[in-house]
């Protein structure tokens, strides 16, 4: 079927084929990888664009020894594939499957864990350092996609690397033409030269006769600067200290092989600005990449069909999340809407139409888009940051120093509470109300349905300082969602339903299968609402009227929202047994969302089991 790639599976043997053969193979790469992503669903935009690309780094570096950093990890199919994991992608993002991004303990192959962006440069460099502690003549190269060049450690990174004399190639995976002219000969004429070693032993020898007279020396500096600046946007980058080589088109794979070959025997930090399109050779990805980034399972001749909505389809959090925003900035301009980065995700796509001059989308710059967000708080507007929570945990200094230590009023709307199935670890919001309750001035929330969110976010808004409302990804358990909102009472749970002996502690999303549970056990039920500041009363009363209180939260258990019950009754009731729920001191695989809940005792029969061992 695939008469090139059948007899490949690992790096050493693809650079045992002529070049000549290389598009053939990279033809046949992209339709098992389309195929294959159509069956079981994930990113497939991105990974579209870096099939020649990664073809080129493995056909002319020597990996695994020389080490590549992907950033972010979702444009690493094709990768998975050269290295062994072909027939793994099967079972792609499924529980005991293969990551959808690199992993350590997954391939020698994958030098470095990056679900997250922008951390590359920063490893790479390390790695390249690290080659030059030892005396190898390992090459470290990082391949950062244009949208992780926005993060500020970025280019911490890169201040760092070019005041260092460590072989380190960074790979600017540019899918956005906007920010770059058109990729034509010319440009690939002049990267292939300024990759050359002619150009590099030239550019060095006439600076060594200059230097005799600095006055010469920094004309020509700058009638180089002048050249480059004419056809590229290097500049920048030669600045920080790094030889900048391109833009150079990254789907021709002749361009992209003779540049690598070219750079890889350059010393010293060097920058390639490779130009790709996402979704490339996917005609209907390339006209919607968007749609087509994160994909569930599909009809590869068809694409994607999109099906009619019907009255019966449950709306997701986030969908609640986008509809109150808009809702809510009809009754105060002074709300604006913060996303670093994921409207599509955060559901801030209607917002960003409706009320253009209140959203803002800083880019991948969580850190940024906090203390943004606390700067025009500062000044008397409403922000409103859209962020998933394991996102958050990047801009945990800037909530403690900017919002929460100045007291101001922004809101942490937090998406992706809890697990999140397919994505795995490094996507999941397991760690947020135990980061967030200890932080002082903070009210944190957790909705135990559809219209509970609607109102939380309501009353967040309403409250002068800093607030958080955590929701999960995805439908929940259909609730009606009522079009007014009122506020709810600080601090203040409520019992929803009335039993015997033991009594469930439920937070957030746990409420549903709490009441489940308390069918079989007759026992109470109390929805907490607010994980800061507890219901300390309702506890109280709880504790007296209970033999056995179980907190029950899709959170890991240290320092969760059981902790704070613990806390609570601490001194007031030292008699009462209590069992915490939640999640385990582990890091959590992808899975079926259901099936990794169930795995975590978190389910009904779970929660049963649990109660009945004690």
């Amino acid at each position: 079927m695939y008469p090139l790639l059948d007899t490949i599976n690992f790096p050493h043997e693809l650079r045992a084929l002529d070049k000549k053969q290389l598009p053939q193979f990279a033809e046949e790469l992209r339709s098992f990888l389309i195929k294959s992503v159509a069956k079981t669903g994930g990113h497939l935009s991105s990974n579209l664009g870096t099939v020649e690309l990664t073809i080129a780094l493995h056909y002319i570096f020597n990996t695994p020894d020389d080490r590549i950093v992907w950033d972010v990890g979702h444009q690493t199919y094709a990768h998975k594939i050269l290295t062994g994991r072909r027939y793994g992608m099967a079972k792609l993002r499924m529980q005991d499957g293969i990551a959808g991004f690199p992993r350590r303990d997954e391939s020698k192959y994958d030098a470095f864990g990056t679900a997250h962006s922008s951390t590359s440069i920063s490893a790479a460099l390390g790695m390249a350092v690290a080659a030059q502690q030892k005396g190898t003549e390992q090459r470290a190269i990082a391949v950062i996609g244009d949208g992780a060049m926005t993060a500020g450690m970025a280019f911490e990174a890169l201040n760092n690397a070019g005041v260092m004399d460590a072989n380190l190639l960074v790979i600017l995976n540019d899918n956005d033409m906007s920010i770059s002219p058109p990729v034509g000969a010319l440009n690939n004429y002049l990267a292939k030269l300024m990759s050359g070693r002619f150009y590099a032993e030239a550019r060095r020898a006439g600076e060594k006769v200059l230097r005799v007279v600095p006055p010469m020396l920094e004309l020509a500096k700058r009638a180089e600067e002048h050249m480059k600046g004419m056809v590229t946007p290097g500049t920048l980058f030669e600045e920080f200290g790094f030889n900048y080589i391109g833009p150079i088109d990254g789907h021709d794979l002749e361009v992209l092989t003779t540049t690598l070959n070219n750079v890889k025997h350059l010393n010293g930090p060097q920058f390639l600005h490779v130009v790709t399109r996402k979704g490339a050779g996917y005609p209907v990805a390339e006209e919607d990449p968007i749609l087509y980034h994160g994909v569930g399972k599909f009809d590869p001749d068809q694409g994607i069909v999109s099906k009619p909505a019907t009255s019966a389809t449950k709306p997701t959090y986030t969908q609640v999340f986008g509809d109150w925003l808009c809702d809510m900035a009809a009754l105060d301009s002074r709300l604006v809407g913060i996303t670093p980065a994921m409207r599509e995700g955060s559901g801030m796509v209607k917002f960003s139409q409706e009320y253009p001059k209140q959203y803002f989308d800083v880019g991948i710059a969580e850190q940024h888009a906090v203390t943004f967000a606390a700067g025009l708080a500062c000044d008397g507007l409403k922000p409103v940051v859209a962020i998933y929570s394991t996102f958050l945990q990047r801009a945990y200094d800037q909530l403690i120093h900017d919002v929460a230590i100045q007291n101001l009023p922004v809101v942490f709307a937090i998406d992706r509470a809890g697990l999140v199935g397919a994505d795995g670890p490094t996507h999941a919001g397991s760690f947020d109300l135990s980061f967030l309750r200890c932080i002082p001035n903070m009210t944190v929330m957790a909705p135990a349905d559809e219209n509970e969110c609607r109102q939380m976010l309501y009353t967040a808004f309403q409250i002068d300082s800093p607030t958080a409302v955590r929701y999960p990804r995805g439908s929940g358990t259909g609730a009606e969602i009522q079009k007014e909102m009122q506020a709810l009472p600080i601090g203040r749970g409520e019992v929803r339903r009335k039993g015997k002996k033991i009594a469930l502690l439920a937070f957030g999303s746990m409420l549903a299968p709490c009441l489940q549970a308390a069918e079989e056990l007759n026992a109470t039920v109390a929805n907490m609402r607010f994980i800061k500041p507890l219901d300390d009363d309702l506890v109280a009363t709880l504790a007296a009227e209970h033999e056995l209180l179980v907190t029950v939260e899709e959170n890991t258990i240290m320092g969760g929202a059981g902790s704070a019950v613990l806390e609570s009754i601490k001194n007031k009731n030292d008699k009462i047994k209590v069992l915490q729920l939640g999640l385990p001191d582990t890091f959590i695989d992808q899975g079926d969302p259901a099936q990794m809940l169930a795995n975590c005792g978190l389910d009904k029969a779970g929660i049963i089991k649990s109660i009945q061992a004690i």
